[in-house]
């Protein structure tokens, strides 16, 4: 949509390809200064960046994290992977992201880190999350991988904790393939992390004549992303708001189309909170059960649409039940991941295409869900 092929050349004519090249850096700068974030480290992926994030949690084997069930499976194993013990909490009924009303509750005199997940570019309620940190001497590590320029109150999601964690994957607003950031907050944690970033080696202090020799000092992975990605990247990012734009107008004609059928009672829109802003990265509807849900998807995939539910409960899955975890244990995760339904969204969606998808939403509530059992509206 803007430069993405020509910067790519420029890096391959450079002779630059790898990690940490003139775009790499580029887009760093770009989203500390549009983000007022501290230090931003351009990662392979979002489960980069949160491994790098637990690492530099400094957790023991046995430390508790506490985190949602509804999330993608990254947030969970980026802290297992460092021996944590996974605490899940419920979420709330209308932003879907981690009550933050359950937290105290669920800490214990082993528990380290908080790790709240924005749900569809909509933020936590970050204000209670940090008091609650602030006051246990707890770390906060952000699950910002859809919320990259979304904000709360006044701040942008990814900046408000300890770690944030971004993602620019395919299926993100912001994209080069695959890829990721980690910001970090505390500039004498940035010499650590940077060194995690590249095996675990100072080679970054070495390359600035920081230290003699460049060799291993820390624990650490391949987490840097190549040049050629990292030039798709900046032009995605100096185009941030007219995608944010165009987003915006899709999630709107969504909205005001599907207003109705909310007010009727047959769906439940998304909630974007007072003193908030989305990135409009995710259009949903709850429905009333997942017998309708399901009904639904079949009857927009006879029309050529392709609308997918979302997470399946972590705590309820393989993993989460060898934890000790049960069905019913978390129902409003349950409750939820039975309901969800997203829509088509993506920056090319084109208005006529909103349209039929919201034509046969509306067909399927004004016919086929009265087939079904107990579908006849009284």
């Amino acid at each position: 949509m803007g430069r993405e092929l020509h910067y790519m050349a420029e890096a391959v004519v450079a002779g630059q390809t790898a990690g940490e090249g003139r775009f790499v850096r580029a887009c760093e700068r770009l989203m500390e200064e549009r983000f007022g974030a501290g230090r931003v480290l351009l990662t392979t992926s979002c489960t980069s960046a949160l491994e790098m994030a637990a690492i530099l949690c400094d957790l023991k084997p046995g430390d508790e994290v506490i985190l949602p069930s509804y999330t993608f499976v990254s947030t969970a194993n980026a802290f297992l992977l460092q021996g944590a013990k996974l605490v899940f909490v419920d979420i709330r009924p209308d932003t879907l992201n981690m009550n933050e009303s359950l937290i105290e509750a669920a800490i214990t005199d082993r528990t380290r880190v908080l790790a709240p997940v924005h749900y569809a570019g909509v933020p936590t309620e970050m204000r209670a999350v940090n008091a609650i940190a602030q006051q246990r001497g707890l770390l906060v590590v952000e699950d910002a991988a859809q919320g990259v320029n979304a904000s709360y109150h006044g701040s942008y999601q990814g900046t408000l904790g300890d770690f944030g964690c971004y993602s620019f994957h395919e299926t993100k607003n912001f994209i080069c393939g695959e890829g990721g950031a980690l910001v970090v907050r505390d500039p004498d944690k940035v010499p650590r992390a940077e060194c995690i970033r590249e095996d675990g080696t100072n080679r970054r202090a070495f390359l600035r004549g920081e230290v003699e020799r460049y060799e291993w000092t820390d624990v650490g992975s391949s987490y840097m992303l190549p040049e050629l990605l990292a030039a798709f990247l900046y032009a995605q990012l100096e185009n941030k708001e007219r995608i944010t734009e165009r987003r915006q107008a899709i999630y709107t004609h969504y909205r005001d189309t599907l207003m109705p059928l909310e007010q009727r009672g047959d769906i439940r829109l998304p909630v974007i909170p007072e003193g908030c802003t989305t990135n409009y990265h995710m259009f949903y509807i709850l429905l009333e059960s997942e017998p309708i849900r399901a009904a639904l998807i079949e009857h927009l995939k006879a029309q050529g649409i392709l609308a997918v539910f979302h997470y399946v409960s972590l705590h309820a899955s393989p993993m989460g039940q060898a934890m000790g975890y049960r069905k019913g244990m978390l129902p409003v995760t349950e409750d939820v991941s039975d309901r969800l339904l997203r829509l088509p969204m993506y920056f090319d969606l084109m208005d006529a295409q909103v349209d039929e998808v919201t034509a046969a939403i509306w067909s399927f509530f004004s016919g086929e869900k009265q087939k079904l059992p107990g579908g006849t509206r009284q």
